[in-house]
């Protein structure tokens, strides 16, 4: 981990607002490094969530497995991005989320309820956690409709877009559970695609 705790979370918070060094240093001292090895399951379903997660390096994966043990991804985390099973965690109910590493990833990880009495006390907080939660809404109401609206193809454009690079670094299986769509269709496309645009 090349930076600081400190210079993570002032490249994290500061397009989200304006806030004094003190509190910004305040809040990196909540978190603490971890690693976490690929494979290695950070939540699992049925736990209650209570830690806010950034990844400094590596990559996360949040999933659901339906009754019959389909996976279906709901996310990739790569580094930069905080991470958290957000509505078990405001609620502090079990998360019907599962958060694993694809790959070795180093984190910072704070308590949340540690974070919450940080938040209350400088009103900066407020601005920081409003545009958050819009961001978050956004990029799901967009993951929705396309979801809804697209085709597998434009799904998988879209996905490229949006991971750049990420393709190469990601099992294909998971790739198409983020999709929607089998392993068996994805390939179906990536070969449709190659024959479109050779090279």
């Amino acid at each position: 981990m090349d930076a600081t705790p400190y210079e993570q979370i002032d490249r994290l918070l500061r397009p989200l607002a304006a806030l004094p060094a003190e509190e910004i240093a305040r809040c990196a001292a909540l978190f603490h490094p971890r690693s976490a090895g690929r494979g290695e399951l950070l939540l699992q379903a049925g736990v209650v969530p209570q830690s806010l997660v950034l990844v400094c390096a590596g990559l996360l994966r949040l999933f659901y497995i339906a009754p019959d043990g389909r996976e279906y991804t709901k996310s990739f985390c790569l580094a930069g991005e905080l991470v958290a099973a957000y509505s078990a965690l405001l609620r502090a109910e079990p998360s019907r989320l599962f958060i694993d590493a694809l790959e070795d990833s180093q984190l910072l990880v704070a308590d949340y309820a540690a974070y919450q009495a940080l938040a209350a006390g400088h009103p900066g907080w407020a601005r920081v956690n409003q545009r958050r939660a819009e961001l978050l809404f956004i990029k799901k109401e967009q993951r929705e409709a396309s979801l809804l609206l697209d085709d597998a193809e434009t799904r998988y454009r879209q996905f490229l877009a949006d991971y750049p690079g990420l393709e190469a670094r990601v099992r294909q299986h998971h790739i198409a559970s983020y999709l929607g769509i089998t392993p068996v269709a994805l390939s179906r496309i990536r070969a449709r695609m190659s024959r479109i645009n050779p090279g």
